[in-house]
C-alpha cells in the first residue's frame, strides 16, 4: 500500500467507520426512574439520513420518556440483557437478540425499560429527519426538535394561530 492510498483509506475509515464499543459516553440520570449511559455511534461521520447510538440501562431504569415521533423511524437491537418494550400500551418481553422496528406516528408510543436486575444494552438507530416533533402521551408534552435546543410544551399552554399578529 502507498502512503497516498494509506492515508485515503485512514480518511475513508475515520468518515465511514465506528466501534459502538469505543465511543464516548455520557450518563443520563434522572432519579428515581432514568439512568442510562448513551454514545453517540454515528456523530461525527457523512451519515445524512440515519443516525445510530448505544445505550446502557441501569437495572430496574428506563432511558426516555413514553413517546412517539411525527417524522423518524426508530429500529432497536438489543445486544445484552432483557427487558420490556412499551409499546401502544402493551408490555412486550425483549431479549438479547430481538430487533425493534418503530414506524413514525401516534399509533406507536413507545420506550424501553430495564426490568431485570442487570444492564440492558441496546443500539438505538433512527433516521435524522429535522425539524422532528415528539408527543409523550403520559405527561402531554410535545418537542419539536431542530437544529437548535428543543421547545418544549403542554398543548393546554399553546397559543391560538393568531396570538400577537396584527
Amino acid at each position: 500500500m502507498t502512503e497516498d492510498s494509506e492515508d485515503k483509506a485512514a480518511e475513508l475509515r475515520l468518515k465511514l467507520i465506528r466501534n459502538f464499543l469505543e465511543v464516548p459516553r455520557e450518563r443520563y440520570l434522572r432519579p428515581p426512574r432514568y439512568d442510562s449511559l448513551v454514545g453517540a455511534v454515528s456523530e461525527g461521520t457523512v451519515a445524512r439520513k440515519l443516525g445510530c447510538g448505544v445505550d446502557t440501562v441501569a437495572p430496574g431504569q428506563q432511558s426516555c420518556p413514553y413517546h412517539f415521533h411525527h417524522t423518524q423511524e426508530e429500529m432497536f437491537i438489543v445486544l445484552e440483557g432483557q427487558g420490556t418494550l412499551r409499546v401502544a400500551d402493551e408490555l412486550l418481553a425483549i431479549k438479547a437478540g430481538d430487533v425493534i422496528f418503530i414506524p413514525c406516528g401516534p399509533e406507536y408510543p413507545h420506550h424501553i425499560l430495564n426490568t431485570s436486575d442487570a444492564e440492558l444494552k441496546y443500539l438505538s438507530i433512527s433516521t435524522q429527519d429535522r425539524p422532528e416533533v415528539c408527543e409523550y402521551p403520559d405527561s402531554g408534552k410535545i418537542a419539536v426538535f431542530s437544529k437548535g435546543p428543543a421547545f418544549v410544551h403542554r398543548r393546554e399552554h399553546g397559543l391560538d394561530y393568531w396570538d400577537g399578529e396584527p
